[in-house]
């Protein structure tokens, strides 16, 4: 499997990318409409970037909890029953005169359910396509990510202002809703991938086999602490540049798109190797010059070439499945997908504590500074021959 149009011949992909596809346009319509609302009610860079990334914090409840349903479930049903459940959410979140304590305590529920979301989906991945099909199958669905970030803030730009943000909240649970309706029609009934009930128990054990290998351990380190760190810049966009947010974070959908066509789609298997580690520095170098306060357009092409550094995680996740068991596939990459989240939330609290103490830019370049750090800290560990070892 080689090109992405064997990958819509089977029939099932097509169904899992269309229902990936209405998640991602939700999410991001929503976050801005949210971002820009509590921002105009507070004018607090914490609060504003802790509305829009601060859910994945959650996540870490959700991997300690529940992250054994991701195999243990009927991955058609739980994608359904996931997504109508983030519409109710999000239609809860544009009632008028909502406090902010209760904003972030329906933020903090949807943040626990997105964390078995990761899992039943890119498990369901490992099963509908070939294991050689997966990064492609991974590099399309994160192109489709990209591609809808960037249509998702322009159009939410454009809602917010045309519907305001609470009408732009109820458009977003609106498309959640179709979403539920797509993986309820359009995906084939399939059983559990693993027997048992699902339980915290069983999840801690799951987490603590994952976690016992030292090369799974680097993998998932490299896979979540550098990227949560530039989320953390790209959660003061809003702050930073308030008319122009939306154009921004386009431009950094942008870039991620660009890098996941380069790597999935045309780099050789030889080149993945040497590629990972320029990735992830990539990701933050470019950042480094908000210490500057940079024009626009500079600002601009910043963020662009940064973010092709995302790329990075797709030649992480494929060798995080070559190095974990069949039965724990979902798991492991429910696991993945709930660090990086709340990595990704503790990167937009600790962005918007300095902001709050400095600037947004300052911040900026700290991040990057500190992303930039990880990635080297973690490199010998990457490198050495254990790490690519198959691990039980």
């Amino acid at each position: 499997m080689r090109t992405y149009g064997e990958l819509f011949r089977v029939r099932e992909f097509a169904a899992l990318f269309a229902a990936s596809a209405g998640q991602t346009a939700a999410s991001t319509v929503s976050g801005l409409a949210l971002g820009t609302l509590v921002y105009a009610e507070t004018a607090s860079p914490l609060l504003s970037a802790l509305s829009m990334f601060g859910p994945s914090l959650a996540q870490v409840v959700g991997a300690t909890a529940l992250l054994s349903a991701a195999d243990r479930l009927p991955p058609r049903a739980a994608m359904s029953g996931l997504a109508a459940a983030f519409a109710a959410g999000t239609a809860a979140l544009a009632i008028p005169g909502l406090p902010v304590g209760a904003v972030f305590a329906l933020l903090f529920v949807l943040g626990l359910l997105a964390s078995l979301g990761g899992g039943v989906r890119y498990g369901l991945l490992t099963e509908v396509l070939p294991r050689e099909g997966f990064l492609l199958g991974r590099s399309m669905l994160n192109m489709s990510t990209g591609l809808l970030q960037i249509a998702g803030y322009a159009a939410g730009g454009l809602l917010v202002s045309a519907l305001s943000p609470r009408g732009t909240l109820l458009a977003a649970a609106a498309l959640y809703l179709l979403d539920a309706l797509v993986a309820r029609f359009g995906l084939a009934r399939r059983p559990a991938r693993a027997g048992g009930r699902p339980s915290v128990a069983a999840t801690w054990r799951g987490n603590r086999r994952l976690w016992s290998a030292p090369s799974r351990r680097f993998v998932y380190l490299a896979l979540w602490v550098p990227n949560g760190l530039i989320v953390g810049c790209e959660a003061l966009f809003v702050p930073y540049a308030p008319a122009h947010a939306g154009a921004l974070f386009a431009l950094a959908a942008l870039g991620m798109l660009a890098g996941d066509l380069l790597v999935g789609r045309f780099t050789p298997p030889r080149w993945r190797e040497r590629l990972a580690s320029p990735l992830r520095l990539l990701l933050a170098v470019p950042y480094l010059v908000f210490v500057l306060e940079p024009a626009p357009p500079v600002a601009a092409a910043a963020i662009v070439l940064a973010s092709v550094g995302y790329a990075a995680s797709l030649l992480l996740q494929e060798r995080l499945v070559a190095l974990t068991p069949d039965e724990l596939r979902g798991h492991a990459l429910g696991l993945h997908s709930s660090g990086m989240m709340t990595m990704q939330g503790v990167g937009a609290a600790l962005a918007g504590a300095v902001a709050q103490h400095t600037s947004p830019a300052t911040a900026m370049a700290v991040m990057a500074a500190a992303s930039a750090a990880v990635t080297l800290a973690l490199a010998p560990g990457l490198r050495s021959p254990a790490a690519a070892r198959p691990v039980g």
